[in-house]
């Protein structure tokens, strides 16, 4: 049995206690000639995934509406047809209407919130991982997104979102995926779910699901941070559903960048490249040169892990013309990220799949002499000294894998973990000079647990 997470979030959106809904499921039931004497623990049963008989989940669906002032169908509240339910998820889904997405997606942040889902659980393969970014790409279109709720949202709200997202963003930076997770998760179910079931019109509401998707973006950055890949997906996911209902094509592009990262690390080259493709073809003008740049070269970094060197070679000319059009300024808050230096090491890390150390090496050193914050700067050092090792340079690699032990410090996230652990096994491996001190010197910022 699964948790009911979307019961869990309408109750605590109508304010309603455990033993206050079975008295009121009591009272309806009455009315219809039912002697029911639920109590507390029958909530807390259906909360844990029990459905209950006959009647009561249309009780239910009635007690909750009445009290949010809005329909609730079975699947609303998680009671659906038993192998049928509605995904309490909150992922893309044509079929699910946006406000009924609002609050799947409100339960998930929720549950996540009180660390009720598993960080486990195993990223989406096949036709689930794919039906979304599909689903963003094709009609139908949100031809209207204003709704009617208790909170009137005015303009001061959507800049209220923009800041958390820069806030967490910069925190995500500084301090890693792992210690900023929970925060914008939080802020995400307090804050960001209130908003989204207040009232708009439907200018405001396209503003508003704009910004909401780009906060909701970055938990998933969080998560894929946390090694939590299943859950980054979910994230991601609902980006890409609240994108679609701003009607901006280049947020969309962004968020299915996040999803290529990701796919590339999971090691779905051909999902990866597939993706990258729907982002430019479906955003068109939409997509910055800094968008496109970062989508060119990851599909040169997929297409040298699929051993297709001419479409890489293609790719890396792209992503660099692409690269060479970025005008500071001109950018939107999102896409802050490809700063100056990470096209040159996302292509050092696709020539090196292709065997060109000599090429690698140079857009490598290039991407280091390029100012960069320290999270970047870690993966970057990581990079080049991985290759000052394949090429024999010892003193060179122990040097850059002592700056990205410093860097590290005080960040907590596994993909940095991973990068470290990596430089690590490949310096004592090498039994390089100063390998061994350098190693200490790694394990030092790995020491604290996470």
């Amino acid at each position: 049995m699964q948790p009911n997470a979307l019961l869990d979030a309408l109750l605590a959106e109508a304010g309603m206690s455990h033993a206050g809904l079975a008295a009121y499921v009591n009272q309806a039931g009455r009315s219809r000639g039912l002697a029911l004497r639920y109590e507390h623990t029958a909530v807390a049963r259906w909360l844990k995934g029990q459905r209950p008989r006959g009647q009561v989940p249309d009780l239910i669906c009635e007690v909750i509406g009445g009290r949010l002032r809005r329909p609730l169908s079975l699947d609303d509240v998680g009671f659906g047809l038993p192998g049928q339910a509605a995904d309490p998820h909150g992922r893309c889904g044509g079929a699910v209407p946006l406000s009924g997405f609002v609050d799947r997606a409100a339960a998930l942040w929720r549950s996540d919130g009180h660390g009720r889902q598993p960080l486990d659980a195993g990223a989406l393969t096949g036709t689930p991982a794919v039906m979304p970014v599909w689903e963003w790409e094709n009609p139908p279109e949100d031809a209207d997104v204003s709704r009617e709720g208790p909170t009137r949202v005015g303009p001061e709200h959507v800049e209220i979102l923009k800041a958390a997202r820069a806030h967490y963003e910069l925190m995500y930076r500084r301090a890693g995926g792992v210690a900023t997770r929970d925060r914008v998760v939080r802020f995400l179910g307090t804050e960001t779910a209130p908003l989204l079931r207040g009232s708009y019109s439907d200018g405001l509401g396209r503003s508003l699901h704009r910004a909401g998707g780009s906060l909701v973006a970055v938990a998933g950055i969080c998560a894929y941070d946390s090694d939590a890949h299943g859950l980054a997906q979910r994230y991601f996911h609902q980006a890409l559903r609240l994108a679609k209902a701003s009607g901006d094509r280049g947020l969309g592009a962004y968020v299915i960048a996040l999803i290529v990262n990701q796919s590339l690390h999971l090691r779905e080259f051909r999902q990866a490249v597939a993706f990258a493709e729907a982002a430019l073809r479906a955003a068109g003008r939409h997509t910055t040169p800094a968008l496109a740049a970062d989508l060119y070269a990851m599909q040169a970094k997929a297409y040298a892990q699929l051993g297709d060197t001419a479409a890489a070679l293609a790719c890396i000319r792209k992503a660099e013309a692409a690269a060479e059009r970025i005008r500071p300024g001109t950018e939107p808050d999102e896409t802050g990220y490809v700063q100056p230096g990470l096209v040159n090491v996302q292509v050092a890390e696709a020539l090196l799949g292709l065997g060109d150390l000599r090429g690698a090496r140079e857009q490598a050193s290039a991407a280091v002499g390029t100012p960069a914050h320290d999270r970047g700067r870690v993966h970057r050092l990581a990079m080049l000294c991985e290759i000052q090792l394949r090429q024999g340079e010892a003193d060179q690699a122990v040097a850059s894998a002592a700056e990205m032990a410093e860097r590290a410090k005080g960040m907590e996230s596994l993909r940095l973990r991973d990068r470290l652990r990596a430089v690590r096994e490949q310096l004592l491996t090498s039994g390089c000079s100063g390998a061994e001190d350098t190693a200490e010197l790694i394990d030092g910022a790995l020491r604290v647990p996470l």
